[in-house]
């Protein structure tokens, strides 16, 4: 039975449905890796919706995990990685919006459905996806580029020429291939031979960084461990620059837009994740922040130069990207004593 408070707000909800955006006033807060929202891409929602659309940036996963368990950010939607997403749904900082349930759910790509961070896609939808290697500039060094070893045993020509990401995964998990060892590795013996490795590379390491393009387009750096993205906006300033696909092989990652379980906004942040999955507006991301998207019916509104591009088109020899899943806390652990001892 229909109780008369409940027939009200039903009522109300169907002349919300009926009005549209007109209905979306507000606000909306989001926070994202720094350098990658499109402007055009918020003023579009803005005015589409009515809403007031305010950014703050991080430039890892680990700040931002860290700000959202304080609770109280005041955001509304963050944007993980593949394995932070997964970590912050079993711990419950997700809102459980059912993306899959969405009108524009139908554009994406089947492929990027069912992941093993979020299967069937109950909390998140794709933001961006990439790979993440090393870019290097021919002009100073001419030699084949297909190897790690360009990072931890590097040649003359690149010793204090380079920057490594400052990301405890990224830098651990490259020495790991390097070496030929599993990821997500607790043995003692090869731990060991890894932070050997790493402590002697970094003597001929400048700079561990985030900001890759900026160390690259100013000449601060010759290589830089990096983002196939970010590498190919770098080369648009420095075009000898070339992106690496080592044989030992590389990272594959995909960041995704998500609602925190505590958003103000709620109503406005699925709005906003239902948008970005409309094509157009998913090629506006791409178009900005050079990686694919995982959203069908995009390609035709990206840039002509992402078609082809050699850092979003790989070689057919190229390896796989690795997904690397989260590590168990033991190993996760066991590796921020390497990453304490590295940073040094």
């Amino acid at each position: 039975m229909t109780t008369p408070t409940k027939q009200t707000a039903a009522i109300l909800a169907g002349a919300v449905a009926l009005a549209g955006p007109a209905w979306a006033e507000g606000e909306l807060n989001i926070y994202n890796w720094g350098n990658y929202t499109n402007p055009e891409l918020i003023e579009k929602f803005e005015k589409e919706f009515n809403v007031d659309v305010s950014l703050d940036s991080y430039d890892s996963n680990e700040i931002m995990l860290a700000k959202v368990r304080e609770g109280n950010t005041g955001y509304d939607i963050v944007v993980p990685s593949d394995s932070t997403a997964q970590i912050m749904i079993e711990q419950g900082l997700l809102a459980e919006v059912k993306p899959n349930e969405m009108e524009n759910f139908s554009n994406m790509d089947p492929k990027w459905v069912d992941v093993y961070w979020d299967p069937g896609r109950n909390y998140t939808v794709p933001w961006q996806w990439g790979t993440t290697s090393f870019t290097v500039d021919k002009e100073v060094y001419d030699g084949e580029i297909d190897t790690l070893a360009l990072m931890f045993d590097p040649p003359e020509e690149l010793k204090g020429r380079i920057n490594m990401l400052n990301d405890m995964p990224e830098v651990i998990n490259a020495a790991l291939r390097y070496r030929g060892y599993d990821r997500c590795n607790s043995n003692t013996e090869e731990l060991r031979d890894v932070t050997e490795l790493l402590t002697s590379a970094k003597e001929h390491w400048r700079t561990m960084d985030y900001a890759t393009i900026e160390k690259l387009t100013s000449g601060d750096v010759d290589l830089s461990q990096t983002w196939n993205g970010a590498a190919m906006r770098a080369r648009d300033q420095r075009p000898t620059l070339q992106y690496a696909y080592p044989k030992e092989g590389f990272t594959g990652w995909m960041d995704n837009a998500a609602v925190l379980a505590e958003a103000p906004n709620m109503e406005n942040a699925k709005l906003f994740m239902n948008f970005i999955m409309e094509p157009e507006n998913a090629a506006l991301i791409s178009n900005f922040a050079r990686y694919a998207n995982g959203i069908q019916g995009s390609e035709e509104f990206m840039v002509e130069e992402m078609q082809s591009a050699p850092e979003i088109v790989m070689p057919a020899d190229a390896p796989a990207p690795d997904f690397v899943k989260p590590c168990p806390q033991e190993v996760t652990d066991l590796y921020n004593r390497i990453w304490t001892k590295l940073k040094q």
